[in-house]
């Protein structure tokens, strides 16, 4: 049996069947950043084109269910869908149309077998961030089949996620199982040694994450900001460096629960500091045992980047999150960029399966030139972080029946 003809846990655009002439709900991501009435980066409506472009193929009605902003539930022309219209059709190379609630039925009753039309905000109805039955049957109505694309959206039990895919029979488009297939390989039943790369910040925003993942992991690297917490639990003084002092005992806590599930926990030996926080400034690098009281850690050390790469040699599966410095300001991005780097060549090489996400962490990948090198990068942020914490996503929940 090839790999492809494993039974998955959700249904597919392939178990759909003859579809030709039957509605299909697709709930997409489209909350594309705009200025001027422009899109600025059109990531999210390519990500949608393998399932719409399908659809449309196979001669189903395609009516796209998004949503824009935060208009809490009240409709607001600065969020209307209908200004994606154009730019969308631009994307898929082919027509779009706009539909709004009002006179829904009736728009709908006018599409042949191959349109494509994208429909009203969801957010407009108040209760659709509440699963209210009420939209939930509305949205409904409209549609023969429902098909979940929007993979970041699937941490919300919203009318459009999670209601919808018990409403009618639901399958997962391209996106959605291409992201589910490649949770699966990193956490779900990956290929052991798992290494994790977690940084950012603040240890505080990431407290589940690090907590689920030494239970499965076998080793845990530790960067950033947040690296420096875990440092000073271990009695180094960081001088003036980003640490939630607070917050000691917690990492800890972390660490012994490493040690009993024996995940390995990685923290920097040697660090790049500074004096001051901005590009380019006088910066010198040392053993973590010196840094100096007016100095802050702001990037890992080359010693160490070297010995995680030789980790990541050893290891089978790697998931990502996060930078290892502060890498949006030079020079603090060189271990974050040489441990893609390294990372990217082992993918490339057929020895690594490597998942990374989180919105710090594409931004990252892609500086470092190695995004399209990666096994899979995920660009759902808070939906990737809760799939991390070994949180249920009701809207993934929703597919699996």
């Amino acid at each position: 049996m090839k790999e492809d003809d494993v039974a998955k846990p959700f249904k597919t655009l392939d178990d759909m069947g003859e579809i030709s002439g039957k509605r299909v709900l697709v709930r997409e991501d489209l909350n594309v950043p705009m200025a001027d009435g422009a899109v600025t980066d059109d990531t999210r409506l390519r990500a949608t084109l393998p399932t719409v472009t399908e659809l449309a193929d196979r001669g189903a009605i395609v009516l796209i269910l998004a949503h824009f902003g935060r208009p809490k539930g009240v409709p607001n022309p600065d969020m209307s869908l209908a200004m994606l219209t154009r730019p969308y059709s631009h994307v898929l190379g082919r027509e779009v149309r706009y539909i709004d609630w009002e006179g829904d039925e009736a728009a709908v009753g006018t599409m042949q077998p191959g349109d494509i039309a994208i429909l009203e905000n969801t957010r407009f109805f108040g209760g659709e961030e509440k699963n209210d039955p009420q939209v939930v049957d509305r949205f409904a109505k409209l549609g023969d089949l429902y098909v979940n694309d929007a993979f970041s959206a699937a941490h919300r039990a919203h009318a459009s996620t999670e209601g919808l895919a018990r409403a009618l029979p639901a399958y997962a488009g391209r996106a959605m199982e291409a992201e589910l297939d490649a949770l699966e390989k990193a956490l779900g039943q990956p290929e052991h040694p798992v290494a994790a790369v977690v940084g950012g910040a603040k240890v505080s925003t990431k407290l589940d994450v690090l907590k689920h993942l030494v239970t499965r992991v076998d080793h845990l690297i530790i960067g950033g900001g947040m690296a420096n917490t875990f440092l000073a639990a271990r009695g180094v003084n960081v001088g003036k460096s980003l640490c939630e002092h607070d917050l000691t005992d917690t990492a800890d806590a972390i660490l012994e629960a490493a040690d009993k599930a024996n995940c390995t926990v990685h923290l920097p030996y040697d660090v790049v500091v500074a004096k001051e926080f901005r590009a380019n400034p006088p910066v010198r690098t040392v053993n973590v045992h010196e840094v100096a009281a007016d100095e802050m850690i702001l990037d890992v050390g080359p010693s160490a980047v070297e010995a995680l790469g030789d980790v990541l040699k050893n290891c089978r599966t790697l998931v990502w999150n996060g930078p290892m410095g502060a890498f949006e300001t030079p020079p603090f991005d060189v271990a974050t960029v040489s441990l893609a780097r390294t990372a990217a060549a082992l993918t490339q090489d057929g020895s690594l399966v490597s998942v990374a996400g989180g919105g710090d962490t594409v931004a990252a990948l892609n500086q470092a030139g190695v995004a399209d090198r990666f096994t899979f990068v995920s660009t759902a942020g808070g939906a990737f972080l809760e799939w991390m914490e070994g949180k249920d996503l009701p809207g993934v929940a929703a597919l699996m029946g």
